[in-house]
């Protein structure tokens, strides 16, 4: 069975960031680096980074907290998935949580967030919800 490597990491960094670890390790990809880059620019991860490894590199990811220890991350969903692509056209953009979460999506011009896609007039394949 195939599974989904953007589920797969978004599922590492849900329960990394439950079980309050400092770090969460994995496969890397092009699209995880992106999927990282975004969460960096809108504040949800502290850093990312790529080690190289032997056979494969890795994607180190290091999450966020508050002062108190409380979570940034308190929710991540993928929505369009292998097996039902979701798409959003430019007029019909997902808003998450009234607009306090963010839609990341899959556009021609790369990853972008569904608060940038609105700018540039652009839709594309939903990839996923954090709040």
């Amino acid at each position: 069975m195939l599974t989904d490597p953007v589920a797969d990491m978004l599922a590492r960094i849900r329960n990394a960031n439950k079980a309050m670890h400092e770090t969460v390790e994995m496969p890397t990809s092009r699209l995880k680096q992106e999927i990282a880059r975004i969460l960096k620019e809108e504040g949800y991860i502290r850093d990312f980074r790529v080690q190289k490894g032997e056979s494969f590199d890795t994607l180190v990811v290091e999450l966020k907290f508050g002062r108190n220890r409380e979570r940034v991350i308190t929710g991540l969903r993928r929505i369009s998935k292998p097996g039902r692509r979701v798409y959003a056209g430019k007029d019909r953009l997902p808003r998450v949580l009234g607009g306090m979460g963010t839609a990341i999506l899959s556009t021609s011009g790369g990853l972008v967030t569904s608060r940038t896609a609105a700018e540039r007039g652009i839709g594309g394949e939903v990839i996923c919800f954090v709040w």
